[in-house]
């Protein structure tokens, strides 16, 4: 393998979210601690090398060596190497900052700014962008998704990849686009790997879209999928029996209509269950003709 293509392959370990090689041949870990085991068991009077040999008597004017044998040091077990993927679990002080900080911001702008120079989230050490928002902050509809994927890591826009190409395809079913709708995400940063996001992830974010949607001040918002939807109304229930029920998004004193429905990326797994998507955009469509019925 020549250096371009190990170049190569380690940028797509990087993307995959790799975060640690492993050796060639595999270490046995049991065999390991069952030698340091038997070695604390071994009896200390057995013979050894040291003393198996007849002593010896110390020559005139010569200072007698000493007749206890040396013991070498008890064999320590390993500790295992920290792993870098673990996810290290902030205490409750990094989550009252971040609210403190989500309720700081008087504009997007501002909180646009305070989100890129915020720290407190392991996220966005890993990823290469921000990915805010895009479309209309003006717009009646907001949708929220779960966390940027590739495409929208390297962009820094939601909603770009095959999943955003759908939902664009989506919007314009209802008569919508990126400029009458506004569009984010829970998490702003992407997990590696695309994993999901953990739970104290999720809960660090959560102040900032809160105070983005109090913002925006939408007249509806469309949560897409199970990590939007769970954060953003409290509740246990599933997707599959939240979707297509319009409920209250509840931020301080506002309470805004909201709808779950299913993540584009899920429909594109699942391409069955896009009439259920379709039935909740023609209710949507419809509340929005509502409003501008005089």
């Amino acid at each position: 393998m020549n250096t371009t293509e190990l170049a190569a392959l380690l940028h797509f370990y990087g993307e995959s979210g790799v975060a640690e090689l492993c050796e060639d041949a595999a270490i046995d870990r049991f065999q390991q601690s069952a030698e340091i085991l038997k070695a604390r068991a071994r009896p200390q009077s057995q013979p050894n090398a040291a003393t198996s040999q007849p002593a010896q008597r110390p020559a005139p004017n010569q200072p007698a060596p000493d007749a206890s044998p040396a013991r070498k040091p008890a064999a320590q077990p390993i500790a295992p190497a920290p792993q870098a993927s673990q996810l290290t679990i902030p205490g409750e002080a990094a989550f009252q900052d971040a609210r403190a900080l989500a309720a700081g911001a008087g504009s997007i702008a501002e909180l646009r700014s305070i989100l890129e120079s915020y720290t407190g989230c392991n996220l966005r050490h890993s990823a290469k962008t921000l990915v805010f928002a895009d479309g209309n902050p003006e717009a009646d509809v907001m949708f929220i998704g779960e966390a940027p994927g590739r495409e929208e890591d390297l962009q820094g826009t939601p909603f770009v990849g095959r999943a955003g190409q759908l939902l664009d395809r989506m919007l314009a079913a209802i008569g919508l686009s990126r400029e009458t709708a506004y569009i984010t995400n829970i998490i702003p940063w992407r997990p590696p790997g695309n994993r999901t996001p953990a739970a104290h992830e999720i809960e660090l974010c959560r102040p900032f879209v809160e105070r983005h949607i109090a913002l925006a001040q939408p007249k509806f918002v469309v949560m897409l999928g199970n990590i939007a939807s769970k954060s953003l109304l409290a509740t246990d229930k599933g997707i599959l029996s939240l979707r297509g029920t319009w409920m209250e998004c509840k931020i301080g004193d506002t309470a805004t209509p909201a709808m779950p429905t299913l993540h584009p990326a899920y429909l594109l797994r699942n391409p069955a269950q896009k009439r259920l998507v379709w039935a909740d955009f023609l209710s949507l469509q419809e509340r929005l003709e509502q409003l501008s019925t005089p």
